[in-house]
């Protein structure tokens, strides 16, 4: 019997292999519900959405809370466990890798640091960092760097595109004493929290710097789209 298809999160074509196959495809959709399930799922609620009974979402969560992938909290809920944390990291250099080419246009073009931010911990982590390179001065700001969501362009761009807004969010002085700040969150990719923007000495012209920054996140978000469909996810 066919696992029936789940809205919005189609799995890829069934590869050869029997029960195996189809166990390890129901794990990785289960992973994948319980990621986009902001207050975590119930097992009664994952095994309806995934179509099996209650009996088989038990012999998934039994072998991915072992390995962290999971766990349940105090109201039995299953929610996303710190092994997907480890993973994320490890990614973590290939959406650098991925995002520089984007962020090396936006530095040269806006004349001012550009820098990818994710969500690590409940705070923004810059990810990436590219200076331009024809200015006198510029702001240094470190690969690694942490900070509130609620303070600095970086941070307010992700949480505005938690509430589903994608233009650009522009600060000044809120991580750095006449720092400038624009910057536009990463939309349309599953699983990932992210925000491409700008940081300066001088002010910027929002209209001009932020329809840069949305074109920086923009390329960035289609890149990683295409990645995921490459690789038959999307």
């Amino acid at each position: 019997m066919n696992t029936p298809a789940v809205p919005g999160i189609d799995p890829p074509p069934a590869a050869p292999g029997g029960e195996a196959s189809q166990t390890l495809d129901r794990g990785l959709r289960l992973l994948r519900l319980v990621a986009e399930a902001p207050g975590g799922l119930t097992v009664t609620e994952a095994a309806n959405r995934l179509g099996i009974g209650r009996a088989a979402v038990y012999r998934l969560v039994g072998p991915l809370v072992g390995h962290g992938m999971l766990r349940r909290d105090a109201d039995g809920r299953l929610r996303l466990g710190t092994g997907v944390l480890h993973l994320a990291r490890r990614a973590q250099p290939l959406l650098a890798d991925g995002a520089l080419p984007a962020l090396r246009r936006l530095a040269e073009q806006a004349g001012a640091t550009a820098h990818l931010t994710v969500v690590e911990g409940g705070e923004g982590v810059a990810l990436a960092v590219v200076e331009p390179s024809w200015t006198s001065f510029h702001v240094a700001y470190r690969t690694g760097a942490r900070h509130p969501l609620e303070r600095g362009a970086a941070g307010r761009a992700i949480l505005a595109g938690r509430s589903g807004q994608s233009g650009p969010v522009s600060t000044v002085g809120e991580l750095q004493t006449g720092a400038y700040g624009v910057a536009a969150p990463v939309c349309g990719v599953p699983g990932l929290e992210a925000s491409v923007g700008v940081i300066a000495l001088a002010p910027l012209d929002a209209e001009a710097v932020g329809a840069q920054v949305l074109a920086a996140a923009t390329a960035i978000a289609e890149d990683l789209t295409d990645s995921s469909a490459r690789a038959g996810w999307s």
